[in-house]
């Protein structure tokens, strides 16, 4: 009879962990795991904690073994962890020196306490896996959109049971004017799923763009198909968007697709976010073309492009200013946004008055330093020159072919031009003397003089001096006086910090160039006064 009833308990064991890997979505094996994990602390509790206990459950009978770990020792210096040699050979005759053997236990007995141990133990590791189970589950499911119920609303973030896992919707992440209620069904994209103390947390969203982007792949076969690809979205959720779309096939208009029938395409997006309105624009590899299309529906006169620093100028006629603004900047933000570009806006009044300013400051600027009149100062800058250092390194024969331009003209100006530079390069040197600004700050590379007075101004005056800024500190100082990239700047203050590893890197073939003595070794000076001013 006890045969058949501890036959009886095996089984069920098995049952229960078969029933409670079921539930909740993990392997049997880990339940057992948990179980054999509650059986050993309870054994311990009986045989004494100093003792390594194991427990083992047969997945298959469900039997279970109990056993105390033992180290094979020369010397015995802990009877509980450890079994002398020849003691070992009794259990195996093959035991070595270092190796473990499993000396058997009674089964035990559960007591109430035992059990209630057990219960926690197991209740806490069958916990943990299936935290593990979700956070495997969703880690790689980020970027997809994921239908659930309302679990609970607390201070404005709700949580949502989507099944198998629950998540979360910040109040941040939620649409304006947005309210939820328990057991209302949501619809969100899975932005971020990270591993916490309790537990792996799932963060959903509704206002981050690329959930307009599912939305729209949901709704456009196109776009599932790749026919169709969105190249970008900017949202400013609950109140508008715009969305980049291309087509990959010359005969489907992208726009339209998206649109659908009578609109309906659209609007089941913009039902799903409660009402945002969307501006879809046709992508364009041109940035020109793609800012114009986006500053839509207001039109746009002109553009000049500053590719280096991605930015550009937009001319509108007068009627339209506010239009391509937008209320309260919107429209220009989000078209900002969705190209990546920095736009300012100005109307055609505006930019026909800048345009006049910038070429009477020009004028004056060509009649102060070439000592011209009006008339070729004009000529100089209708031709497209900004600066005296232009008409100083140009060709003779370009000046020339100025209209209204001979030879004779071309070369007086050319000369000129390398005479005021040579003046101005002196007065910047002996400026940067009387600021203190070492020579060897002026011999870095693309360090001009004009440079190097700047840095005198700003108390920069050594090489440690330029080597202790940092890049954006450099370009700052410098201001108007140069226009660096980052890049360079960075390559300035790498230049100026070399000498401090001098004693450390120098190999000894720099060490045999150094000059012999009674040699004086070449040195740089200032440099030429106009190949300074020209860098």
């Amino acid at each position: 009879m006890e045969s058949t009833v501890t036959s009886w308990n095996r089984v069920e064991l098995l049952q229960i962990a078969d029933t409670v890997a079921r539930e909740k979505s993990i392997e049997p094996q880990t339940v057992i795991q948990a179980m054999e994990e509650a059986i050993e602390k309870a054994a311990r509790s009986k045989y004494g904690h100093e003792n390594e206990i194991r427990a083992e459950i047969d997945a298959k009978t469900g039997e279970i073994r109990i056993f105390r770990a033992l180290e094979v020792a020369d010397e015995v210096d802990n009877d509980y962890t450890q079994i002398s040699l020849i003691r070992a050979r009794e259990h195996n005759p093959d035991a070595q020196i270092g190796d473990y053997i499993a000396e058997p236990l009674p089964p035990i007995d559960f007591g109430r306490i035992a059990a209630q141990t057990a219960k926690q133990v197991i209740v806490q590791k069958v916990r943990e896996a299936e935290r593990e189970r979700q956070y495997e589950e969703y880690k790689d499911r980020i970027g997809e959109i994921v239908n659930g119920l309302v679990k609970r609303v607390e201070y404005g973030n709700v949580t949502v049971d989507l099944g198998r896992a629950e998540a979360v919707v910040r109040r941040d992440e939620l649409l304006p004017r947005e309210t939820f209620h328990q057991g209302d069904r949501i619809r969100a994209y899975i932005y971020d799923v990270r591993r916490e103390p309790r537990g792996p947390q799932i963060f959903l969203s509704r206002t981050h763009p690329q959930l307009m982007a599912k939305l729209f792949a949901q709704e456009v076969p196109e776009i599932y198909d790749s026919i169709i690809e969105i190249k970008a979205v900017a949202r400013d959720p609950g109140s508008r968007a715009k969305i980049g779309v291309m087509s990959n096939d010359a005969s489907i208009d992208p726009v339209g697709a998206c649109v659908g029938m009578r609109g309906s395409r659209v609007q089941a997006v913009v039902n799903e976010l409660q009402g945002e309105k969307i501006d879809i624009i046709p992508w364009s590899p041109d940035p020109a073309t793609f800012i114009v299309n986006a500053l839509a529906p207001a039109e746009v006169s002109k553009v000049v492009l500053d590719e280096e620093s991605r930015r550009i100028e937009v001319v509108v006629p007068d009627e339209q200013l506010s239009l391509a603004i937008g209320r309260r900047g919107q429209n220009v933000r989000l078209a900002s946004q969705l190209t990546g570009w920095d736009i300012d806006i100005m109307t055609e009044a505006e930019e026909s008055e800048r345009r006049q300013e910038e070429f009477r400051r020009q004028s004056e600027m060509f009649i102060a330093a070439l000592d011209v009149d009006e008339v070729i100062a004009q000529l100089l800058v209708i031709e497209g020159f900004s600066s005296v250092e232009e008409v100083a390194y140009v060709e003779i024969a370009e000046l020339a072919e100025i209209e209204g331009f001979d030879a004779d003209l071309a070369e007086e100006l050319h000369e000129r031009a390398e005479k005021y530079l040579a003046v101005e390069a002196a007065q910047l040197n002996e400026r940067r003397i009387e600021l203190g600004v070492t020579d060897e700050v002026v011999d870095l590379q693309d360090v001009t003089l004009r440079m190097a007075v700047a840095f005198g101004e700003n108390g920069i005056k050594s090489l440690d001096d330029v080597g202790d800024l940092a890049s954006d500190e450099l370009l700052d100082l410098l201001g108007n006086n140069s226009s660096l990239e980052p890049a360079e700047a960075d390559a300035i203050i790498m230049a100026a910090r070399a000498h401090w590893f001098d004693d450390e890197e120098l190999p000894p073939a720099d060490e045999a160039a150094e000059p012999a003595e009674g040699e004086s070794a070449p040195s740089e000076g200032p440099g030429d006064a106009d190949s300074d001013v020209g860098a």
